[in-house]
């Protein structure tokens, strides 16, 4: 990840191959804001932009000389869109513009960025967009593609603001670096190739995440395949069965002294989904390797919240399988037993990650948190419902409007979604005490209703990221090509407001 500074000093003077200031909208055509750049320079771009094609909107990357007034070598103007109704942009608009500037930047070693920042949240937004955006995965690029700084994100990134000094905004800035160490930590592991990253393998990542963490208050415990057996864990015990690699389930606790709350978070760990017998189309198949994006995203939110030393208790537990079909996979007809006792009728194997879920909603409300809530790539309904930007939760009324705020501070998009008691009939089974399928009318709500069958009284919510885990598009704003990162800044804000309560 880019080194990252903050500093009060002049835009005009900072020595660095990129000053980034920003360009907005206005009736009258486009503004420059966020650097005290002498004034001719501001009126010859603000001329300038209609001819430059400049307009000032959001994720608008420019790169243009930046003459003999100003110290840097490029001048980069960055859109921020319209401001909102009080006049400001906003920490969302910021840190995008942020991202968008730093991701168009590869090959340029040193960036300063003189964003309009009005108090420590904003100065932290740029910091958080800037390290988002200062993105690479490179672990399996070889030669000059690995090592050419032409293709490689700035190493140092200097933020400008005038109340960098600021007791607040320190905190706030090393707050934005532990996130940001979250996010792109979450990134690497979707990223990563299916044959490396398989539930052993992601056990023992998460191990190495909390060694190298240095925080503490942080274990790990793992169980394997004859643990999981024992302890009558059959939903990933009948998933894992088709692979050679055996399931794990990985539980990442953390645990400071007198704690204000207990927070457990469940997370999809589907190394690979194939879709097992019941197998997926060949078409696009690869991009399941980011089927544990939620899992990531649990072992992401725990570090964090230890990294902060948050007064909070916060248990992942990471439900890890490989769906592989051969002929020890799972059947169509199977009947396996969750967890507790319930028995489920497996209708489609590619219904899967509801049963491993399932398993690890049990174990995490057996130890009695505040609150539990789940996250995963569950399913595809989810990107015909909402896209592939917004996610959706549902659960307990109190808890689904605790994560939309929680989201909404964090600036990532959780839409609400229902679970209508009707929908929950579709999933009677002939011979057990449920199906893995329902109606595929609504199927995102069928599949949260399956997973409140496991939580009894305990306040939930359930979260698909299905679409916003991995992009396959373009880059937008600080949002890169393959995995997000998405959830680990909602999933944090949330506990983080648990801690203030």
């Amino acid at each position: 990840m880019a080194e990252l500074t903050v500093s009060s000093k002049n835009p005009a003077g900072a020595k660095v191959d990129a000053l980034v200031v920003g360009t907005h909208t206005t009736s009258d055509g486009v503004a420059i804001v966020g650097g005290d750049l002498p004034r001719a320079v501001v009126a010859g771009l603000e001329d300038l932009a209609p001819a430059l094609g400049i307009t000032g909107a959001a994720d608008e990357v420019r790169r243009l000389p930046a003459g003999p007034e100003l110290k840097a070598d490029v001048l980069v103007l960055v859109g921020l869109g319209a401001r909102r109704a009080d006049g400001t942009f906003g920490a969302e608009a910021l840190r995008r513009a942020a991202g968008a500037a730093l991701r168009a930047l590869t090959g340029t070693a040193s960036v300063a960025v003189a964003l309009p920042v009005e108090d420590d949240a904003d100065v932290a937004a740029v910091a958080e967009g800037a390290l988002l955006g200062a993105y690479a995965y490179t672990r399996y690029r070889t030669g000059e593609s690995a090592t050419s700084a032409a293709s490689l994100p700035p190493a140092s990134v200097e933020v400008l603001a005038a109340n960098a000094r600021s007791t607040a905004v320190k905190g706030a800035v090393e707050r934005a670096r532990v996130v940001a160490d979250a996010v792109n930590a979450t990134r690497d592991l979707v990223n990563a190739a299916p044959n490396d990253l398989f539930p052993a393998a992601f056990a023992d990542v998460a191990k190495q995440a909390v060694k190298e963490s240095g925080a503490k208050g942080l274990k790990v415990t793992v169980l394997d395949d004859k643990a999981l057996a024992a302890g009558g864990y059959g939903g990933l015990v009948g998933v894992g069965q088709g692979s050679t690699r055996g399931p794990r389930l990985v539980k990442v606790a953390y645990s400071p002294a007198r704690p204000a709350a207990k927070v457990a978070l469940v997370g999809k760990g589907i190394t690979f989904d194939s879709g097992g017998i019941s197998i997926k189309p060949a078409k696009g198949m690869e991009a399941m390797k980011s089927d544990m994006a939620g899992a990531a995203a649990v072992l992401g939110t725990v570090v964090a919240a230890a990294r902060l030393g948050l007064p909070v208790a916060v248990t992942g537990w990471l439900c890890l399988a490989e769906n592989m079909p051969s002929g020890a996979a799972q059947r169509p007809s199977d009947v396996v037993t969750i967890r507790g006792g319930k028995t489920v009728e497996v209708l489609n194997t590619d219904a899967e990650g509801r049963l491993v879920m399932a398993d690890g909603l049990v174990a995490a409300v057996e130890e009695k948190p505040d609150v539990v809530l789940d996250v995963a790539t569950l399913t595809g309904a989810q990107m015909i419902a909402l896209g592939n930007r917004v996610s959706a939760v549902m659960g307990a009324d109190a808890v689904r409007a605790e994560v939309v705020a929680a989201a909404e501070a964090a600036g990532e998009q959780f839409w609400p979604m229902p679970l209508p008691e009707e929908l929950g009939a579709t999933l009677k089974s002939k011979v057990a005490d449920l199906a893995n399928i329902g109606d595929r009318f609504g199927g995102m709500l069928v599949a949260g209703l399956f997973l409140q069958e496991f939580v009894g009284t305990t306040p939930w919510a359930h979260l698909d990221i299905a679409g916003p885990a991995f992009n396959e598009g373009a880059a937008h704003g600080y949002t890169p090509v393959g995995g997000t990162g998405v959830a680990v800044r909602t999933l944090l804000a949330l506990v983080e407001g648990r801690a203030a309560r």
